[in-house]
């Protein structure tokens, strides 16, 4: 039996994999039907194809009997914890840390920007020609929220600091002190809520972290605050969001929604006071070089057998 990598970037191009396994380019598709390169059971790590549907991602699972090591290009893991019950115990589960949070940090940042010095209404005004000038608040002097402080949190905060906030609040699962400053529990979001301006979601999708930002969530924000999710749609109750949003007492900037992709026609569109980005934290320029040497280093650890890097969980252990 040979042992097969299935890659979703051509291996052809990707300087610096390892001798001996067979690597097979596999994405796919367009439609998500593309045939597999090889016979599943033969897979030994599978890459899974990134900015596909669920359902493209998880197809090969259930048939590959032999695999060792699912490694996602993402930071996120949920499509892929949603069908553990497909794949073979013993299987290490890795995730994409290292590889988007300067790209998601930035657009977080982006996001923010826009939303607060009024970039939407700028840019409607110059589609009709007209001089519009406006007061806005900066974010300088705010004080910022930001909920799920891993590796982009803490990439959020770093992009943060030359803004002149007035303060970063950080909260995450458990708390915990860092060189920044402490790490709130979300037990504490209700008394940091009501101080924050801007609140930022990073946070995994998770039991815990599903439907976060609800009705009692989104009432404890303040007067005029911003909310930002660049995390997982499903992190918000969109119908409680919904309902803030329609009173215009506070604002929101989304990269993701829930449902996702957002249907023509959905409320969220039209709300006032919403920015919406479709889901581009991740793809930009940055991606596929950090991708690659994500998989590069990944591929030699397998190969020599040393320590993984990014695991989540392995299949079959008493927390998966």
């Amino acid at each position: 039996m040979t042992a097969d990598v299935w890659l979703p970037i051509p291996p052809d191009e990707i300087a610096g994999l390892p001798p001996g396994p067979d690597y097979l380019f596999w994405d796919g598709g367009d439609d998500g039907d593309q045939e597999f390169p090889g016979d599943p059971a033969d897979c030994a790590v599978y890459v899974v194809p990134y900015m596909k549907r669920q359902p493209v991602k998880v197809r090969p699972l259930p048939h590959m009997a032999n695999l060792r090591l699912v490694q996602t290009l993402t930071a996120g893991v949920d499509d892929v914890l949603a069908r553990l019950s497909d794949i073979v115990p013993g299987v290490s589960l890795c995730n994409a840390r290292g590889v988007h949070e300067a790209s998601t940090a930035e657009l977080a940042l982006a996001l923010t920007l826009a939303s607060l010095r009024g970039i939407p209404q700028f840019v409607r005004a110059q589609q009709q020609q007209a001089w519009q000038s406006a007061f806005h608040p900066a974010l300088a002097d705010k004080n910022v929220l930001v909920v799920g402080y891993g590796s982009i949190g803490s990439a959020i905060e770093d992009r943060l600091v030359p803004f002149e906030v007035a303060r970063v609040a950080r909260v995450a699962r458990s708390a915990r002190t860092t060189e920044r400053g402490p790490v709130h529990a979300f037990t504490e979001l209700p008394a940091l809520l009501p101080e924050a301006d801007v609140v930022i979601l990073s946070t995994p999708l998770n039991d815990t972290t599903r439907g976060l930002a609800n009705a009692d969530f989104l009432a404890r924000m303040k007067d005029g605050a911003l909310l930002v999710n660049v995390a997982r749609g499903p992190v918000v109750d969109t119908k409680a969001l919904l309902t803030e949003l329609e009173t215009g007492r506070i604002t929101a900037a989304l990269d993701v929604t829930d449902p996702e992709p957002l249907p023509e026609g959905h409320p969220l569109w039209q709300a006032p006071g919403v920015l919406i980005s479709p889901h581009v934290g991740g793809p930009s320029s940055a991606f596929l070089p950090r991708a690659k040497r994500l998989l590069v280093d990944q591929l030699n650890r397998f190969v020599n057998q040393e320590p993984l890097r990014n695991v989540i969980l392995t299949t079959g252990s008493p927390n998966s």
